[in-house]
């Protein structure tokens, strides 16, 4: 779905990312939008139709991002499954603590998954299922490789750990303290490293 996109489409994209990051789906209108890019609403509807084919722009962005990542990460850490999923870790500690994107947007959708359009629904729902699959992968071959020692199917616990970080990052928003985040998820990673 990757498309080219004017810049002024893009700067709507970001700002809308971020009012999503903040705040969810029902959080902003056009209106809001409008005032924060410094445009009409009708040159929003000019680019993006409906609040619908917006968000669902930006999610689809977000995924083809993390996927990219998630990509990225496996290359560089070609047969370290558990560097792999340090760098995962990692990479949302720093945001937290740089408060650059301290909040995946999937998840904030997620709660309001219900009430979502079904192409934006389908789209956070995508991207749940790109992660899963990547961690999966991961464990699996760090269960291979003698690294993990999975108690559960290698599905069922990248499950585990993409809750636990979900989990994590809300904690850390909730308490607004970045350390907690590192305080829940290192304690599922060394659990995964238990030797035989």
């Amino acid at each position: 779905m990757s498309t080219e996109r004017s810049q002024k489409a893009e700067e709507i994209m970001h700002h809308t990312r971020m009012l999503l990051t903040s705040g969810g789906y029902n959080s902003f209108s056009y209106a809001d939008l409008a005032e924060r890019v410094k445009i009409r609403k009708s040159s929003i509807h000019h680019h993006f139709p409906a609040k619908a084919d917006l968000v669902q722009a930006v999610v689809n962005d977000y995924r083809q991002q993390a996927q990219t990542g998630m990509a990225a990460i496996s290359q560089h850490f070609a047969g370290d499954a558990l560097g792999e999923i340090n760098s995962y870790v990692n990479f949302w500690a720093t945001c937290i603590k740089e408060n650059n994107s301290p909040f995946c947007i999937c998840v904030m959708l997620a709660v309001e998954l219900p009430v979502l359009p079904e192409e934006v629904a389908r789209e956070v729902t995508g991207h749940f299922s790109d992660l899963t699959e990547w961690l999966t992968a991961v464990l699996d071959r760090g269960n291979k490789s003698h690294v993990f020692n999975l108690q559960e199917s290698a599905a069922a616990e990248a499950k585990s750990v993409m809750a636990t970080v979900h989990g994590a990052i809300i904690a850390a928003r909730a308490f607004n303290n970045p350390d907690i985040f590192l305080q829940i998820v290192e304690p599922v990673i060394k659990r995964l490293l238990k030797s035989h």
